[in-house]
């Protein structure tokens, strides 16, 4: 299943199995300049991809046919969750994380979700930002792994028949 934009050619398509490796090696670039920040590899670096690929849905970001963005969505039973949002280092900055959460919430609104939610690490401020800044509330903060994490929501507008 393929989503192709001809004004822009970027593509988001679902992920397979024998998508894992470029899912790691996307997902391991976006995620590592937060080490040093966290002293430990985020949790998305660690996540057996092999089983998520089969058991969640994960989506690719393509730009003019070369990866280079990777969303995670777990069905949860009240709200979609966005696992993971990673594009890679050379391509941030040009909207693609913020076309790949409009995507989640499209996905979600399609799957008949009322809400969204995501979370992260209190110390990514710039994060915290955006997803306020799209609409996301926090709802929670939690003690993980020697830091907090920071649980937003966002409501969903259901179109209307």
């Amino acid at each position: 299943m393929s989503h192709p934009n001809p004004d822009d050619k970027i593509c988001i398509s679902k992920a397979g199995s024998q998508d894992v490796d470029t899912i790691v090696a996307i997902t391991d670039a976006a995620y590592t300049k937060y080490i040093p920040l966290i002293g430990r590899k985020p949790q998305p670096m660690t996540a057996d991809y092999s089983r998520m690929v089969v058991d969640d849905s994960i989506w690719l970001l393509s730009v003019e046919s070369q990866p280079v963005g990777v969303l995670v969505l777990i069905h949860e039973p009240e709200d979609l969750l966005i696992y993971s949002v990673a594009i890679l280092p050379d391509s941030q900055k040009q909207g693609l994380g913020r076309r790949l959460l409009a995507w989640a919430e499209g996905q979600a609104i399609q799957e008949g979700y009322w809400s969204i939610r995501l979370y992260t690490n209190e110390l990514f401020k710039e994060n915290i930002r955006l997803y306020t800044s799209l609409g996301y509330q926090e709802t929670s903060r939690e003690p993980y792994l020697y830091s907090t994490l920071v649980h937003m929501r966002k409501k969903l507008a259901i179109p209307q028949p």
